[in-house]
């Protein structure tokens, strides 16, 4: 593949397909060939390359380029598979960054320490694994995967490579959330015996268009990835591909990897899991977009009792300061009530944004009181334990409880029916319709 930050439309295409087509999987490459874990580059520097740089993927190269700016960091490289979006990542990292359009060239590089990945989500679960395999620790957009076994995997393999993964559910590491948490984590709300979350509608496909040839910009194969072939249409991607249940699974595996994140965090929950899940909702009937409009899930938990609600649209709750709110943009569209025996707490937003009832943000913790972990910010959090091995505070195990959660309540809504779930093993138990369906096909060569 030609390496080249002049990036010459046909040149780039013509140089990308000849190196798909040539390139080898790269968990053969030996051991002594990876870069050393949990140590940096140049400088004790870590080296990092960035794998899907539109939408947050942008956010995140831009966030990373001030930190290398600052001496913190080294970025070697950038990927996606859309030239455009490759072009502006090089322009905005700078001089000396080599794009490429196939992510495994970036895992076979011994000199990359990182990766942070911000592709759709279909590809979060390969890439992940692949980038362990090779020895990388990982920063992974939420949510973590799109099915169960996807999740399994993710798991041994960040156990198995002994690399730091972060998964991009930020919220945890937000000020309030920690406020929130605390005031929680002392008993001021009581038992919890119910947390219930609100959101908003998917939207609807009302005017379908045609499947077309994909833009030239576009590698459409490439962006495919492990997801069966379709012809591209326009309703597919970008951003929209939330909409379709394979490729991005609705508000509830988007926002839902945020919101209900917080909730099990706060519940102590990140290693326990429901034991039924039920959802009713609404799933279209027209265009391309099949993901649920309106929905509820109902999530039991035992050993404690609580139920986890998550409902779109749900009752809204408007943020209470809403001079603060249009100040700072606060979205109150989503959030969570956690109902307690001795009183509530409404937690707003939960993801780059979170924000918390008053009486909480000014509560101090007591002598004798207990103490919960407060994030230095999300990406410090991941870069504490590279270096130091920690646990981080969305750490792969948790990620993939929540998104769980999420692909839980899409199949119970596509079925019909309510869902027995082995939180211990991790299974659909008493459904072999439901349990089959806890995994899917994915594409050669794109697969796990």
């Amino acid at each position: 593949m030609k390496q080249t930050n002049q990036l010459n439309r046909r040149e780039f295409l013509a140089g990308a397909a000849a190196g798909a087509a040539a390139v080898s999987f790269p968990y053969l490459i030996p051991s002594g060939a990876l870069a050393s874990r949990g140590k940096g580059g140049a400088n004790e520097r870590l080296t990092m390359a960035h794998i899907g740089v539109g939408g947050m993927g942008g956010y995140h190269l831009r966030d990373m380029v001030g930190r290398r700016d600052k001496g913190e960091v080294n970025i070697a490289a950038v990927c996606d598979a859309d030239e455009n979006r490759l072009a502006s990542a090089v322009k905005t990292a700078g001089k000396g960054i080599v794009p490429y359009r196939d992510y495994r060239y970036i895992l076979e590089r011994k000199d990359i320490d990182a990766v942070v990945i911000a592709t759709p989500d279909h590809w979060h679960a390969v890439q992940m694994v692949h980038a362990a395999e090779c020895g990388k620790h990982v920063y992974v957009e939420k949510p973590a995967c799109c099915t169960i076994e996807e999740g399994k995997a993710m798991v041994a393999a960040a156990k198995e490579n002994k690399v730091s993964v972060q998964v991009g559910s930020q919220g945890r590491s937000q000020p309030e959330a920690y406020s929130a948490h605390a005031y929680i984590a002392n008993g001021m709300l009581g038992t919890i015996s119910k947390v219930t979350c609100w959101h908003y509608a998917s939207p609807v496909d009302n005017n379908p268009v045609p499947d077309s040839d994909p833009p030239p910009e576009l590698d459409w194969d490439l962006w495919l990835g492990p997801m069966r072939w379709r012809p591209y249409n326009q309703r597919y991607c970008h951003g929209v591909f939330r909409w379709i249940m394979e490729s991005g699974g609705g508000q509830i595996r988007d926002r839902g990897a945020h919101v209900m994140s917080n909730a099990i965090y706060f519940m102590n929950a990140d290693n326990t899991g429901p034991v039924t899940v039920e959802a009713t909702g609404t799933l279209p009937t027209k265009g391309l977009w099949d993901t649920a409009i309106d929905m509820k899930v109902v999530y039991t938990f035992k050993n404690p009792d609580w139920q986890l609600i998550w409902e779109q649209p749900g009752e809204k709750i408007p943020y209470f300061d809403q001079e603060k709110r249009k100040r700072l943009g606060i979205r109150d569209g989503y959030g969570a009530v956690y109902h307690g025996e001795k009183d509530k707490l409404v937690v707003w937003v939960g993801d780059g944004q979170v924000f918390t009832e008053l009486k909480a943000v000014n509560y101090k913790i007591p002598a004798g009181g207990k103490h919960v972990y407060k994030s230095p910010g999300h990406k410090e959090d991941w870069f504490q334990g590279i270096k130091t091995g920690k646990k981080t505070i969305m750490n792969i195990e948790a990620a993939v409880a929540t998104a769980n959660l999420c692909n839980l309540g899409n199949l119970s809504l596509i079925l019909g029916r309510k869902l027995n779930w082995d939180p211990v093993k991790q299974e659909i138990v008493g459904d072999q319709q439901a349990w089959r369906m806890m995994g899917r096909p994915q594409r050669h060569p794109y697969h796990l």
